[in-house]
């Protein structure tokens, strides 16, 4: 690292700790040891803010000290802003608050970073470049153009040197949360590095407008033949990592009410197709629009949709799929123990919660909920009470869950505007049903257990080879040893199912040899498979019979098998 890197750094901290004192938690700075990270002035460790800002709630102070320190900080906030399970209530509210819009950089900067990433100039490209924005943002801005080609296009330009901030901020930012979880009981427990971590990762992301575009282009195959959804298309020619092209699309922001009405675009028409937009996206791909606000959403004269803005995406696996489904429908039936079941699966249960008070818990958010028709019932309030009981029992959510949690939130509010009888849950109640039957559909169910066999043989093939090696140490007198307990439960759970599922294996095999060899023998010498006047291979199949269901039935029940 260079002399001039080390003094911006120092600089930086020395910003952050003023700041930090500005918003009233100077005590913080000497309680974390950042006072021996760098030399401060005594007064600062004890500075507690004016006495209005001390008059704020300490999350509205956090939000303050946010916005004070710049793009990384507000970046970072917008997307725990996400994280319900992980937060306070009072504290998502707040960052929810959080604005990125800056004042634009200047065009000539703006034409410079375009004709050094695309490698020709803005002439060789363009017909036409408009130098005023059409909007600006803390990471870039949106210029209008048309291409040489005859497209009217929307280029999208990253604000120079952004990236050198953003991770040196990020690097300051993981060294505070160290400091922090070393010395605060809190913070280890909302084990706040490993936050700063995943809130990294996505920031990250943002800044490479080619993922961005992939994005764009993979839900543009989700809306491909949908004649009521548009995606921009994508120039892939003049899309780079810090500039992207695609279709100018002018439409009407979704919440501009009164253009609609006079257009006579029909709003609850418009709610149905947002919604079930949505959950297409959700179920059938699960690849979805992970902010879907007013901003990013407007409407064609003609009615037509048209999603912008993707650099925050929510991705589910088939099992986060299959458990969202699962927890939909038992929020349906108001099915208490569905949802712990549903809960416990998508996330990391810490060893010591109580499965008992976990499971009252759900009891009280079903009975708050019990007499209420599912047309009427308000999605946000009962995602709201599921983040309660997680960030009670510090279980911790998968982060596209929370993302997930985030749009459908953001969703019910949009639509809720466009038709206040319009209910969210009535378009999700059919996906949902349609993704657990496809779980439950033979051929489904026989495919997984074929791959969990063939996972099963992976691991026994690991087990042969690890005592192999644990009898050659023992042999020899040299049996390094270590012990590690960290998530000792899910492993032993884990541990569980696969001897269970071999066992059954193994027994079930037995049993279809058993029977084949009767078939085959029975067959050869012509004759029934009659044993004491009892017909065998008939009381056999008809066992054979109830075994299955019996599987199916507990693989329907348990979802554990």
């Amino acid at each position: 690292m260079s002399l001039q890197t080390r003094v911006n750094y120092i600089n930086r901290y020395r910003e952050i700790a003023k700041q930090i004192s500005k918003s009233g938690f100077g005590y913080i700075i000497e309680e974390i040891g950042l006072d021996k990270v760098i030399s401060l002035p005594r007064k600062l460790l004890l500075r507690q803010g004016n006495k209005e800002v001390l008059e704020k709630t300490y999350a509205e102070r956090i939000r303050l000290f946010i916005e004070s320190m710049g793009t990384t900080f507000i970046k970072l906030g917008q997307i725990a802003s996400t994280r319900g399970d992980l937060l306070p209530p009072e504290l998502i509210k707040e960052l929810e608050k959080l604005q990125s819009h800056v004042a634009p950089f200047p065009a000539e900067v703006a034409r410079s970073t375009i004709e050094e990433s695309l490698g020709a100039s803005i002439d060789e490209i363009f017909m036409i470049f408009d130098d005023e924005p059409v909007g600006s943002a803390s990471i870039g801005q949106v210029h209008r153009a048309i291409l040489q080609s005859g497209e009217d296009v929307a280029v999208k330009v990253q604000r120079p040197n952004i990236e050198g901030t953003v991770r040196t901020d990020l690097e300051i930012l993981r060294h505070l949360a160290k400091l922090l979880e070393a010395n605060l009981e809190w913070a280890k427990n909302y084990q706040v590095t490993d936050m700063i971590d995943e809130f990294s990762f996505a920031l990250l992301n943002e800044l490479d407008y080619t993922i961005e575009a992939r994005n764009v282009e993979r839900i543009g195959k989700t809306h491909a033949n949908d004649p009521n959804v548009k995606i921009p298309n994508i120039f892939w020619d003049y899309t780079t990592k810090n500039v992207m092209v695609m279709d100018f699309i002018k439409g009407i922001p979704v919440n501009h009410f009164d253009t609609l009405d006079e257009l006579n675009i029909d709003r609850s028409k418009l709610a149905e197709t947002l919604a079930k937009a949505i959950f297409k996206q959700i179920f059938e791909d699960g690849y979805f629009h992970g902010d879907p606000h007013p901003g990013n959403v407007s409407v064609l004269e003609d009615g037509t949709l048209v999603f912008l803005d993707f650099g925050m995406i929510g991705r589910l696996t088939s099992d986060l799929k299959t458990n969202f489904g699962s927890l939909l429908i038992s929020l349906m039936k108001k099915d208490a123990s569905g949802v712990v079941k549903a809960i416990v699966k998508m996330g990391v249960v810490p060893a010591d919660v109580s499965m008992k008070q976990l499971n009252r818990e759900a009891e009280i958010m079903r009975d708050k909920y019990y007499e209420v028709p599912l047309s009427k019932l308000n999605f946000s309030d009962a995602v709201n009470d599921l983040f309660i009981i997680s960030n009670k029992y510090k279980i911790r959510l998968p982060q596209d869950f929370t993302i997930l949690a985030k749009t459908l939130l953001t969703l019910e509010g949009v639509v809720s505007k466009l038709d206040p009888d319009f209910s969210i849950m009535d378009v999700a109640e059919p996906f949902g049903k349609s993704l657990l039957f496809d779980r439950y559909n033979p051929k489904n169910v026989i495919e997984n257990q074929i791959d969990d066999a063939q996972q099963i043989a992976l691991e026994l093939r690991d087990v042969t080879a690890n005592v192999h090696q644990f009898s050659k140490g023992l042999k020899n007198s040299n049996l390094p040893i270590e012990i590690d307990l960290k998530g000792r439960t899910q492993f032993s759970k884990h541990l569980d199912r696969v001897i269970n599922r071999l066992s059954f294996s193994i027994v079930l095999l037995a049993f279809s040899i058993i029977m084949v060899g009767l078939i085959v023998g029975s067959a050869l010498l012509g004759e029934g498979s009659i044993i004491f006047r009892i017909p065998i291979i008939e009381i056999a199949a008809i066992f054979a019979a109830g075994m299955f269901i019996w599987l199916m039935w507990s693989i329907v029940k348990s979802g554990r098998f």
